[in-house]
């Protein structure tokens, strides 16, 4: 279970009848195999938005296929301050990707503006996975004080830092 305690999938099987209703049908065939450790529960995705706005504390993962998860991912960004503050992490049985959720900022390109905290986020998500939580942990706090005195953070953060100037006052908050 990896120490989640809750799966929700997130489906509109209601109106997509063939293949959200395989998803569902797949999604709840594997739950089977999990019901002595995980809840288990289906969402419709209209709903679901609702809820992730109204209450995201009542969600430990959510399922679902990628374009209600792109919308539901942006959405939740949303509530913690954009996507400049959301990490990713796609993790398998043999295998685990972290990255930032917003992807690569192409436009930001050369410009020493991207803010770093969803790259950031996403490297304590790993430490976490590889069993150095206490190292996530130090790195997440240096991150956090940064951002709470707002004395160097990038332009989208309303600063006027660069990248490399908000990277120099996290790990001066680091130390």
């Amino acid at each position: 279970a990896h120490g989640r305690s809750k799966v929700t999938l997130v489906h509109k099987a209601n109106i997509l009848k063939c293949t959200q209703g395989l998803f569902l049908d797949v999604g709840r065939e594997v739950a089977r195999h999990y019901r002595d450790e995980i809840e288990f529960e289906e969402r419709i995705v209209d709903a679901t938005a609702m809820a992730l706005v109204l209450d995201p504390y009542q969600f430990d993962v959510i399922v679902t296929e990628n374009m209600f998860g792109d919308i539901l991912s942006d959405q939740a960004a949303g509530l913690v301050g954009g996507l400049g503050f959301a990490p990713g992490a796609n993790i398998g049985k043999n295998n685990a990707i972290f990255e930032a959720v917003h992807g690569s900022a192409p436009d930001l390109a050369g410009q020493n503006i991207a803010n770093p905290c969803g790259l950031l986020l996403a490297a304590c998500l790993m430490l976490d996975h590889l069993g150095l939580p206490e190292t996530g942990n130090r790195i997440w706090d240096a991150l956090r004080r940064t951002v709470i005195e707002a004395k160097s953070v990038t332009p989208d953060l309303g600063g006027i830092s660069s990248t490399n100037e908000f990277a120099a006052a996290i790990a001066a908050n680091l130390s």
